[in-house]
């Protein structure tokens, strides 16, 4: 069966782009239903619509609470039958809520090796504290902050010149490469969580 995706998303979308690659070149067995935003102008709008995607945006400024913009994110993804909501640069945090009435799983990726450097600026947390390898991470998503349980990580050396800048760049085609991965290991039923570990299970 192929997986039915929901994607919300904040800016430029690469992670999104990413995803409609892979379809495209057939790595993924899944389709984009919706591409949802809290941003007007983001990109990742742009690129859902250019491949005829319904893409919607919500104003988290019309609702007087919280709880009535999440609902009204949900009510979208549910009419869309979505199997699969991915986070690709969504930059709210999702309350409890959210998560307990999603009709499906919730995949996130960040740009740091996990749980080492939760939230913001993750490439400027890793180079203002030293380290020696940052990375990306895809998780499942919880009621935390990129606490969820691990999917798939890719280590990235830092290097002496390293700007924010520079290691973005470099984390994001790890970035790119391991989120198609892990959508498609969930969409064949290949992952299975115990507690805090994700099992990978082979084809």
């Amino acid at each position: 069966m192929t997986l039915a995706i929901a994607v919300l998303a904040s800016g430029r979308g690469s992670n999104l782009q990413a995803i409609m690659d892979a379809i495209e070149n057939k790595t993924l067995d899944a389709v984009v239903k919706i591409v949802l935003s809290d941003k007007e102008n983001a990109k990742a709008l742009d690129r859902a619509r250019e491949k005829g995607i319904k893409a919607v945006f919500i104003s988290p400024k019309d609702f007087a609470q919280k709880i009535d913009y999440e609902e009204a994110m949900l009510q979208e993804i549910k009419e869309h039958h979505c199997n699969l909501i991915c986070l690709a640069g969504y930059m709210r945090i999702l309350s409890p809520y959210f998560v307990q009435n999603a009709p499906c799983r919730i995949m996130n990726i960040h740009p740091s090796l996990l749980p080492s450097f939760p939230g913001l600026h993750a490439h400027q947390q890793a180079l203002d504290y030293g380290v020696k390898y940052s990375g990306c991470t895809v998780h499942f998503v919880d009621e935390g902050m990129d606490s969820g349980a691990i999917i798939f990580q890719e280590i990235v050396e830092i290097l002496p010149d390293d700007t924010e800048d520079s290691l973005s760049e470099r984390i994001l085609i790890k970035e790119h490469q391991i989120y198609p991965k892990a959508i498609q290991a969930f969409g064949e039923g290949r992952l299975r969580q115990e507690g805090r570990k994700v099992i990978i299970q082979d084809n």
